[in-house]
């Protein structure tokens, strides 16, 4: 195939009374139209065996938002409120494929829970309510029915100077959506914050010994990812990475 091959991990959700794997068509057309990829969607089975064989064919791993919350006794954080969403298949599956893909080389881009669960993966810890912190802002979407206004700029991030995000892009700040109520507590060794939002909060990070590409962001750089030059800047990037990687592995 010419093209790179970029993994994207599913949910497990319930649809009416039966369970499905599923990953939002924002992000699989990311990973074809921002990435330039073939995107190949990789089942919540949980199975490392699996996990390794699809990883021997992956040029690019693309972590994608959700509903749901990483469980919290994957960081040692206290247990969830009732109510809270999780993906038990999905951890199982994403939290071991992140030290996977890192140890193999291969490009790896989180986004939204993607973020956290790299952050998890690599020793960080969560806060699961950042608007109840003291000093940070609501950073959850706007309710109802209209999705423009649930996916339009929020607040402002800055870039850090000379970081990878600023380098990409040739900009030193952007607005961005915000849908997210859970984010970084501590930063997990390993990474370096590329971003932060006004209030401090960190809003992008990259792998720092990363063998090819690992950076992640807490916002949702695949909504309309043609219209924003930073957004198509990070997709750029990363696509770079995969077939740079699919040159080396089918060469």
């Amino acid at each position: 195939m010419s093209q790179a091959i970029i993994g994207i991990p599913c949910d497990m959700k319930m649809i009416g009374l039966l369970p499905f794997h599923a990953v939002g068509d924002k992000y699989i057309a990311a990973a074809a139209g921002g990435a330039g990829g073939l995107p190949l969607l990789i089942p919540a089975l949980g199975d490392t065996d699996i996990l390794r064989a699809t990883l021997a064919t992956l040029d690019g791993l693309l972590l994608p938002g959700s509903p749901s919350n990483v469980e919290p006794y994957h960081y040692g954080g206290v247990s969830s409120r009732q109510g809270t969403l999780h993906d038990p298949r999905r951890d199982a599956t994403t939290l071991p494929l992140i030290r996977m893909v890192l140890e193999a080389g291969v490009p790896l881009l989180g986004i939204c829970r993607g973020f956290q669960e790299i952050n998890v993966a690599l020793g960080g810890e969560l806060h699961q309510h950042v608007q109840e912190q003291p000093g940070l802002r609501d950073h959850r979407e706007i309710e109802g029915e209209d999705i423009g206004a649930m996916y339009a700029p929020a607040h402002r991030v800055s870039f850090v100077d000379g970081g990878l995000l600023a380098r990409w892009s040739g900009r030193g700040e952007d607005m961005v959506n915000s849908l997210h109520q859970q984010g970084i507590k501590r930063l997990a060794p390993g990474l370096d914050a590329e971003a932060y939002a006004e209030d401090g909060l960190i809003e992008a990070y990259r792998v720092r010994d990363a063998k090819r590409f690992g950076f992640a962001v807490q916002w949702h750089p695949e909504w309309c990812y043609w219209d924003n030059p930073v957004s198509q800047a990070i997709f750029q990037a990363f696509g770079d990475a995969c077939r740079a990687r699919h040159a080396e592995r089918v060469g």
